[in-house]
């Protein structure tokens, strides 16, 4: 479980705009993807590698943070040690804790990966069977906190969502938002490093960011550092192409004088991507 501050910036008006860096388990993503107040990009199991995704589920297979016991209802209050019997399924497999029968399932699914992969199957196909073990990179980016906090910090909160949601307002709460300037003259571009700001024209950082913002990281995908030309072949690819593939373009945003001026899913802050559309005359 992570969650790190990649930016965190506050207008003049008052308004906050963060941008944080999460892990978390797969099979939790799909309830954070309910919060529409979110602009978020994350990591894809059709772009990650077979053997690269199988070595994390053979070696860190993501984990429920509770093993509750069966009741009714959508919360289990108390946790189950009960030993579990897979005799049925495998020579050993009798007396198993949860986590060693958990374990067990995350190698079964890497053995059949493997097998699938072998065989010549895509990766977009492969690696979902490995997505319940699979965690998960996103980047996440708004002004408005508070209604997913009271959520998800909530004793009723699935355990693994409370934990992250409980990670994230940590870091929140221990970060302090750097003040910026009205205008086009300073913007929160998430992943630009400081001394960059100074090499490009915004238009420029603007894509950068959003590149890097579209592989959840500052570094490529092969761990290197970014290259400007590289950035900005993304961003086309991404952006200018058609049909666009408009979310990282969710990140970047500069002040408004109007700390209640709305800017798609951000207030207080005038978002790059609504400028675009405006600019553009164009849906994306």
């Amino acid at each position: 479980m992570l969650a790190k501050i990649i930016q965190d910036s506050i207008a003049p008006n008052g308004k906050r705009l963060t941008t944080m860096q999460l892990r978390y388990q797969r099979f939790i993503h799909a309830e954070f993807m309910t919060h529409r107040v979110f602009s978020r990009n994350a990591s894809s199991s059709r772009a990650i590698p077979v053997a690269k995704m199988i070595e994390q589920v053979r070696n860190d297979p993501a984990m429920p943070a509770h093993w509750g016991k069966n009741q009714a209802g959508m919360q289990a209050e108390v946790e189950n040690d009960a030993l579990i019997d897979l005799g049925l399924l495998m020579d050993h497999g009798q007396g198993l804790t949860a986590e060693e029968t958990w374990r067990q399932a995350a190698n079964i699914a890497a053995t059949i990966a493997e097998a699938m992969s072998a065989a010549g199957y895509h990766k977009q196909v492969v690696n979902r069977l490995l997505e319940p073990f699979q965690y998960i990179n996103v980047v996440v980016t708004a002004t408005e906190w508070d209604n997913f906090f009271e959520l998800r910090t909530h004793k009723d909160a699935q355990p693994e969502f409370q934990v992250l949601a409980c990670a994230m307002k940590q870091a929140m709460d221990e970060s302090v938002p750097t003040r910026c300037l009205y205008g086009k003259s300073w913007w929160h571009l998430p992943y630009v490093q400081p001394h960059e700001r100074d090499m490009y024209p915004t238009e420029i950082l603007i894509q950068m960011s959003a590149a890097r913002c579209a592989r959840v990281s500052y570094l490529k995908h092969d761990s290197t550092k970014p290259n400007v030309e590289d950035d900005i072949a993304l961003y086309n690819r991404l952006i200018v192409a058609k049909p666009a593939h408009a979310s990282p373009i969710e990140h970047q945003a500069y002040p408004s004088v109007d700390a209640n001026y709305k800017s798609n899913n951000f207030v207080g802050w005038i978002q790059y991507r609504s400028i675009l559309a405006q600019e553009e005359a164009i849906n994306v």
